[in-house]
């Protein structure tokens, strides 16, 4: 799909539901998913968010529900984990959670017993199974081969997504979409237009979701073909979208955020 370049979309008033990846769309990716840290200043923003948007906010991530409390405490937002495998759907509210197939945990064993030792990260997400190669690129190629072969051992319903700098293994119903879609039929978000931001390959199902539903699609940093409308150069340029459309004070957007 072409993207359109030509300026940041700004938003008219409206009402509008945000929907927000994490890793690599508000936070710069690190070799290792722990080695990352929240600003005071995006937590402070994240809140005004959810006041200005009458909580209709929430985090669609490949995190556990768990691991983003932990980064972002003491936030407490509406969040699909797992890629809608979990879910708090009200704020402090009791999660949905999920927990690790023993077929998953087997194969997580013999994946670390080749590759843990050799700079990748292989991060057990209960029904997800991640390997992170960002510190060992060069690996990517037979971790993906290895989570691909794994398929055929694996009772059906499964799937291998590779992002930029790993590959992961997850349910089918392991879905951005889907969890984008559960949100938009509950309150606050219902009658709503969705907006969603997402930066790698696991979001492109989320981008579609909210296109047919006639919403924003913006990619971070594409890198190839995508299904978003939209795309913002970096992290730092779409913290600042997000702060020009639903921050205090809310400024016209730049036109220097957008690449091709």
């Amino acid at each position: 799909m072409n993207i359109q370049t030509d300026l940041t979309p700004r938003l008219a008033d409206g009402r509008w539901a945000l929907f927000l990846d994490i890793d690599g769309t508000l936070l710069e990716h690190a070799a290792h998913p722990d080695s990352v840290s929240v600003s005071d200043e995006l937590r402070q923003l994240l809140e005004t968010i959810e006041r200005q948007l009458d909580g209709a906010l929430a985090f669609i991530t490949g995190r556990s529900i768990t691991a983003v409390d932990g980064l972002f405490d003491p936030l407490r937002l509406r969040i699909a984990g797992l890629y809608g495998l979990e879910h708090r759907l009200v704020p402090d509210g009791q999660i949905e959670a999920a927990d690790e197939p023993a077929d998953m945990a087997a194969l997580a064993d013999e994946i670390e017993l080749e590759l843990a030792s050799k700079a990748v990260y292989v991060e057990r997400k209960g029904p997800v199974l991640a390997i992170h190669t960002r510190a060992a690129p060069h690996l990517l190629v037979r971790a993906t081969e290895l989570v691909e072969a794994a398929l055929a051992r694996l009772p059906k319903g499964y799937r291998v997504i590779a992002g930029n700098a790993g590959v992961e293994l997850m349910p089918l119903e392991a879905a951005k979409g889907a969890a984008i879609r559960r949100f938009m039929q509950l309150d606050p978000f219902t009658g709503r237009r969705p907006v969603f931001l997402g930066d790698d390959t696991s979001d492109e199902n989320g981008f579609e979701t909210v296109n047919a539903a006639g919403g924003i699609s913006i990619r971070v940093k594409p890198q190839g073909e995508t299904s978003a409308r939209f795309a913002i150069a970096d992290v730092a340029s779409a913290i600042a979208w997000l702060a020009a459309n639903f921050g205090d004070g809310a400024e016209q957007a730049g036109r220097d955020d957008l690449v091709a």
